[in-house]
């Protein structure tokens, strides 16, 4: 144990929580609206002072996280924001949702390309929206720190919420996915770090470069991260970098 956290601090890297503390870290829950229903965990602030108001983040897992049994969708990323030492730093609310297996967080088509999305948003869209309302209900959320991110089948899923309600998040960090071009210049003002591997050939990386450049041509200025040599896993780097979450919690809508 002493071994283990002297290597640990040596590294200068925050120890991860580990699958089974996930299990008891994240409260497993369900949300239902109307007929519809999607099962979520959420990960409450370590130290919780019910006066204060706290950011909410957003988690959307990729399309290999899909199903009913709430526990997948903690597979990738989620260790990252539950680890003590992130907890400590960057007291907030997570909430990470389940798509349904053949479901998808947006309607948008990517194939052939640019991204192309759909005029309505997709039925689990639309339940990670009014998620998003049950937590603001339910808890005391600091509505200028509502933050969105997701690896894959949940970066389009980002770029997808975000572009259809660009005053809902103060920043986004989309891993892997693409956003429509023509809809993203709603969002050039948002906050964006984007992220994506030069060799991915389950997205290809100019999905995420068409919505990067259609932000800078409406007068926005994202950033954007393109690993080089990297394939599909780009999240494994993004979510583990300190820099990312410094730079995530510090975006204020308005600010």
């Amino acid at each position: 144990m002493r071994t283990t956290l002297l290597v640990t601090l040596l590294l200068g890297m925050a120890p991860m929580a580990r699958s089974a503390d996930l299990d008891k870290l994240l409260e497993a829950r369900t949300l239902e609206e109307g007929k519809a229903a999607i099962p979520y965990r959420l990960l409450k602030p370590a130290k919780l002072d019910a006066k204060k108001a706290y950011p909410l983040v957003v988690f959307l897992h990729g399309a290999g996280e899909r199903g009913d049994d709430n526990k997948a969708q903690l597979r990738h990323g989620v260790k990252d924001f539950a680890s003590d030492a992130n907890r400590e730093k960057f007291p907030c609310f997570l909430v990470a949702p389940q798509c349904p297996a053949g479901g998808f967080w947006s309607n948008a088509r990517f194939r052939p390309a640019p991204v192309k999305m759909n005029k309505e948003p997709s039925p689990a869209g639309k339940l990670v929206l009014a998620l998003v309302e049950a937590m603001k209900k339910e808890f005391k959320i600091d509505d200028s720190r509502i933050y969105i991110t997701g690896l894959s089948m949940g970066g389009f899923g980002s770029f997808d919420l975000m572009c259809r309600h660009p005053d809902l998040f103060a920043a986004g960090v989309p891993i892997c996915g693409g956003g429509d071009p023509t809809a993203c210049e709603k969002i050039a003002k948002v906050p964006l770090w984007v992220f994506h591997g030069d060799k991915d050939t389950a997205v290809p990386h100019a999905l995420s470069v068409a919505a990067v450049e259609a932000m800078k041509k409406a007068g926005g200025s994202p950033r954007y991260t393109e690993y080089k040599g990297v394939g599909h896993d780009s999240w494994t780097r993004t979510y583990s970098d300190p820099k990312v979450m410094e730079w995530l919690f510090a975006q204020k809508r308005g600010g």
